[in-house]
């Protein structure tokens, strides 16, 4: 079956669309990309999405339907190069505290269907966090039935976040990402720190970096996971600090990701380890990781690198679509496996 997975992270890139071929023969899944792309959203979009935790009701509502537009029309230009019969979109997350059992990915699922055509699964969070579950993260089951050849993964997006298989699958948050590193970056008009250049002309500074690592989150046992409110109220507090250098900031913020990351690899016994997300292009970064960590650290090529969340949630919305289970409990700490998401039809 062919089908769309859409992905909107919480560093708001853009919206990823990779149109995949996904084949299931004897219980083993093949995959191919027939066609990936990054969507950019439009400026006064992405701004509004920035302020949208502290929005109005009336404006959230008005969010989820502009971006479940904006994700549909996204899908009905791709069609034509690239037919697909399914669309699975993650949507973008706003609110996400599953101790409160609420978690809210905005992006209108009907106006995703209306404007491609196609049958739409979204909201693939919430049946778990109704069971008690964290909601997250979902692409563990993904990874184990696409790439069964490895045992770890470390996705580097807004938020870092590893899955480890062996006897059972376990996934978690590590802590912060590109949230905080891209955040930093607009102090001097860019979008992001390219290769880490920002960073490299820095130096750690040891009373932030002390600070970063003493969040109470990193003492949590998984299952966590985390939301930019967390990034609001823990983390930007201290990185917003004007009497560090910005470099400076930078370099200790790569060094903090780094560290936690290769702690929780190397506390799971990961061995070797596929690395994607927009942080694997940071060349600093993954210097980091490999210096601090024992694990044979692996960046694939560039569609996979970022691409390979939506992916994995087109295997998700079709499980949903053929009602077999999508969420794994030993991840999320639900009292079950489920099937998650809401279907929407396009007439």
């Amino acid at each position: 079956m062919r089908v769309i997975g859409v992905m909107s992270g919480s560093s708001l890139d853009g919206i990823d669309l990779a149109c995949c071929r996904l084949e299931e023969n004897a219980g083993r899944w093949r995959f191919a990309f027939d066609g990936t792309r990054t969507v950019p959203y439009a400026s006064d979009l992405r701004q509004r999405l920035l302020r949208a935790t502290r929005a109005s009701a009336l404006e959230l509502a008005r969010l989820h339907r502009d971006v479940g537009r904006a994700i549909g029309d996204a899908v009905a230009d791709m069609l034509p190069s690239h037919p697909a019969e399914l669309v699975c979109s993650h949507g973008h997350t706003i609110f996400h505290q599953p101790g409160e059992q609420l978690t809210v990915q905005i992006g209108c699922g009907a106006a995703i269907a209306v404007r491609s055509g196609l049958p739409t699964v979204c909201d693939l969070r919430t049946k778990d966090v109704a069971l008690g579950g964290q909601g997250a993260p979902l692409v563990p089951l993904g990874e184990r039935l696409l790439f069964p050849e490895y045992r770890a993964f470390l996705n580097l997006g807004g938020i870092s976040n590893i899955s480890i298989h062996a006897e059972r699958s376990v996934g978690y948050d590590v802590g912060a990402c590109n949230q905080v590193l891209d955040h930093l970056a607009t102090e001097v008009g860019q979008p992001y720190d390219q290769d880490g250049r920002i960073a490299l002309a820095g130096q750690v500074h040891p009373t932030l970096l002390a600070k970063l690592d003493a969040l109470p989150f990193h003492a949590l046992p998984p299952p966590r996971s985390l939301g930019r409110e967390w990034f609001e109220t823990e983390v930007r507090p201290l990185i917003d600090d004007k009497g560090i250098p910005l470099p400076d900031r930078m370099r200790t913020v790569v060094e903090h990701i780094a560290r936690m990351v290769a702690q929780e690899l190397d506390r799971n016994g990961a061995r070797h380890v596929l690395v994607t997300g927009g942080g694997a292009h940071n060349t600093l970064l993954v210097d980091r990781l490999r210096g601090l960590s024992s694990s044979r650290i692996e960046v694939p090529d560039r569609e996979l690198v970022d691409q390979k969340e939506a992916l994995i949630f087109a295997l998700l919305g079709l499980l949903r679509w053929q009602r077999r289970t999508n969420s794994l409990c030993s991840v999320t700490g639900a009292v079950r496996d489920s099937i998650g998401g809401a279907v929407y039809l396009p007439n």
